[in-house]
């Protein structure tokens, strides 16, 4: 195990730096610039702020000495129960991927059911998720906090009574559920968004001007930045999906009781692919969301050339 602790503990601090400049800039984007607050730009900016503290954690775990043996009192006890379980880090993982759950159905109200989403899709309702997401995730997890006890200066786990049982729960709860919740609502929405584009005819020939290019009707454009919405965040579905199965496989199998290496080079890179998921939305949305681009010019200056899109984007996805 002491050979993969140096490379792993590297690679975890860089991506923990970079989660957090890169979450940070996503926050403090979407803040500041007006067009950028939606409905779905708030779930984002929870998504960003989940990651980012996310990161601070991952650095934290690899930068900070934990004392051995844990000091005899009540701080013992706290960095066996709140620390050494992963209780933090793994509370805003679960926070993360129920966020990403909410953001899709979301998009999916929006998209599938629009004059739904003209009364459900309120600030009010969207706040009360949000909290819903990091409430639940932290009240699902705290059983880690429960199996760990303090000892003769060592943290231990307690023996559970059908560890398999609880294995499979947590992992259906975690990672199965919300990935075949995404998967279908991603597939609907793809269905509706083509079924959208073939109603949506260009103008007719006497409106072409003299450069031979249509002018872009109004539906068009707010198809077209439904589209860009809809494929950022479904590449960061697919993101999640590649950088949590394998850790997720490792841990179904554990918990059946199956005999799996857990300080083999692939378990480490199975760890290392769930950090690097706190890191890569920042680069997806700055690559693929043309509305975070033009706010990330907008931000540092220089006047983008999407005006109409992302005006449009603020129209399709705001309601107050």
């Amino acid at each position: 195990m002491a050979e993969n602790d140096l490379p792993l503990t590297i690679f975890q601090s860089i991506v923990g730096i970079t989660g957090i400049c890169g979450n940070a800039l996503v926050c403090v984007v979407i803040a500041k610039i007006r067009f950028m607050h939606t409905l779905t730009n708030a779930f984002i900016f929870n998504q960003a702020l989940i990651d980012l503290f996310g990161s601070f954690m991952i650095l934290l775990n690899n930068l900070v000495p934990i004392p051995d043996p844990l000091p005899s009192n009540s701080n013992g006890v706290l960095l066996c129960r709140l620390w050494l379980s992963g209780y933090f880090n793994w509370a805003l993982f679960v926070s993360s991927t129920f966020n990403l759950v909410a953001l899709t159905l979301e998009r999916y109200l929006a998209i599938v059911f629009p004059f739904r989403y003209q009364v459900l899709g309120t600030r009010k309702n969207a706040l009360i998720i949000i909290v819903i997401v990091w409430v639940s995730a932290f009240l699902f997890t705290s059983y880690g906090v429960f199996i760990r006890y303090y000892k003769g200066g060592q943290c231990k786990q307690k023996l559970v009574a059908h560890p398999e049982v609880l294995g499979v729960a947590v992992f259906a709860v975690t990672f199965l559920l919300p990935v075949i919740v995404m998967l279908v609502v991603y597939a609907h929405i793809t269905v509706v968004l083509k079924r959208g584009a073939g109603r949506i005819q260009p103008g007719p020939a006497a409106a072409v001007p003299s450069t031979g290019t249509a002018p872009e009707g109004q539906g068009e454009s707010l198809m077209r930045a439904r589209r860009n919405t809809f494929k950022t965040l479904l590449l960061v579905f697919v993101a999640f999906t590649i950088c949590w199965t394998p850790n997720e496989v490792f841990f179904l199998l554990f918990n059946l009781g199956v005999d799996v290496n857990l300080t083999s080079t692939i378990f480490f890179v199975t760890v290392a692919m769930v950090s690097t998921n706190s890191c890569l939305n920042p680069f997806i949305y700055a690559i693929k969301y043309k509305q975070f681009r033009k706010a990330l010019k907008t931000l540092f200056g220089r006047q983008g050339g999407i005006e109409d899109e992302s005006t449009l984007a603020t129209v399709a996805t705001a309601h107050d």
